[in-house]
């Protein structure tokens, strides 16, 4: 049965005029899971990603690291939500002024619970959908002894996991926190569907590695 690992993007720019682009750190990141993967040696990964450029420099690291073969066109099911574009939607009071790592992603929180609890048709359950279909398309693409590695964002990964746990918003809300950079989310394709094997995995990102941990 196909193995599909769901990697979030290396670190982006947080603060600075593009947050879509890797940092530094994120780039070492990007080839570090690279490595953890070709270590698990899958079977011949079809490598995808959404169309961020962060997303998309991160499969592309990923897969130059594993020795995997160049990813697919991307798949914009697999984008990430405007965050910017949902804190001014849904904004929120920052407990110590001017907004620090804590205090945004506190506002990010609050938005994202509100966006949820809209249930606005084209807002959190197109989102929502998309992902997950995105995902399942990808399962039944994929040929016999094959496994895949998606590379997305912490939104999706945590939308794609509430939708197959049933989970609830603050559920969603909390996937989303934990989140770390390059963590890895493993579900297994099989008869019954996608079955979730293991949330945010990041042992690679620990230990002698542990400079390389990363949240935002």
């Amino acid at each position: 049965m196909p193995l599909i690992s769901l990697v979030r993007h290396g670190q982006a720019s947080f603060g600075a005029d593009d947050y879509d682009v890797l940092s530094d750190l994120g780039r070492v990141q990007a080839a570090c899971v690279g490595e953890e993967l070709r270590r698990r040696e899958l079977r011949d990964p079809l490598v995808v990603s959404g169309t961020l450029l962060r997303q998309r420099d991160t499969a592309a690291l990923l897969a130059e690291a594993a020795g995997f073969g160049a990813p697919a066109g991307p798949d914009p099911r697999l984008d990430e939500y405007d965050h910017v574009e949902l804190l001014q939607r849904y904004p929120g009071e920052a407990a110590d002024g001017q907004p620090g790592n804590r205090q945004v992603q506190q506002l990010l929180d609050g938005a994202l619970r509100s966006w949820i609890a809209a249930g606005d048709a084209d807002g959190w359950p197109a989102f929502s959908r998309g992902a997950l279909a995105a995902v399942r398309d990808l399962a039944a693409g994929l040929e016999k002894g094959r496994d895949a590695v998606v590379v997305s964002s912490g939104g999706v990964i945590a939308a794609v996991v509430a939708s197959l746990l049933g989970a609830s918003a603050d559920a969603v809300v909390a996937l989303n926190r934990a989140a770390v950079n390059v963590g890895v989310t493993s579900l297994l394709s099989g008869s019954s569907g996608l079955t979730l094997l293991a949330f945010n995995d990041h042992a690679h990102v620990t230990g002698p590695q542990r400079h390389l941990l990363s949240y935002r």
